[in-house]
């Protein structure tokens, strides 16, 4: 069995407004030392990670002491954001998990993320059979991938997890065939 360990980034600091170099606040480097004494325990085989620093600096303390290098894939990036202008947040959220197709001006679909991560884990999975990998990610994005193996994972699944930073799911694969998952660790902070 192969053990995917998907970790959403623990608290950003969101006054950072370049959201690629978005660094965690000092509450979220605290809480990363429970992603790593939790991670620690796994054996884990390798790392890989969305190239956001906020992701990169979630599970790098556990990857140093394992000794082990964090490999960067572009595909598990956060989602593109366009302009919203005036509308409701929440209601252009609905419509974005409502139709995967839909997105605002400049912004990225649903179906394109879900897309472009399950596509990086299958290549995962077909490198790492039967070993335990770290994936450091964001919301967005692991909510797609869950939401890909069990279409019940929908808006209300994703605004559950919202403010769990950081958040551990584990799914579980026989091959590329998916098994299940379990949640692991789920601190919850607000932006």
């Amino acid at each position: 069995m192969t053990r995917i360990f998907f970790v959403r980034h623990a608290q950003p600091d969101e006054s950072w407004k370049e959201d690629r170099t978005r660094p965690l606040t000092e509450t979220g480097l605290a809480d990363r030392k429970r992603v790593t004494d939790l991670l620690a325990k796994m054996q884990v085989d390798c790392f890989y990670s969305s190239p956001y620093k906020r992701a990169m600096d979630t599970i790098s303390e556990c990857a140093g002491i394992l000794n082990k290098e964090i490999y960067l894939d572009e595909r598990f990036r956060e989602r593109q954001p366009g302009e919203i202008g005036n509308v409701d947040f929440m209601d252009l959220l609905h419509k974005r998990w409502n139709d995967f197709n839909f997105c605002e001006p400049d912004g990225e679909c649903l179906a394109s993320v879900q897309k472009r991560n399950i596509e990086a884990l299958n290549e995962i999975l077909a490198a790492h059979k039967d070993e335990n990998i770290v994936i450091g990610t964001h919301g967005t994005a692991l909510s797609t991938i869950m939401n890909y193996y069990d279409p019940a994972f929908n808006c209300d699944s994703f605004k559950r997890i919202w403010f769990w930073m950081p958040y551990i799911v584990r799914l579980d694969f026989s091959g590329t065939g998916y098994i299940g998952r379990e949640e692991l660790l789920a601190i919850e902070r607000g932006y």
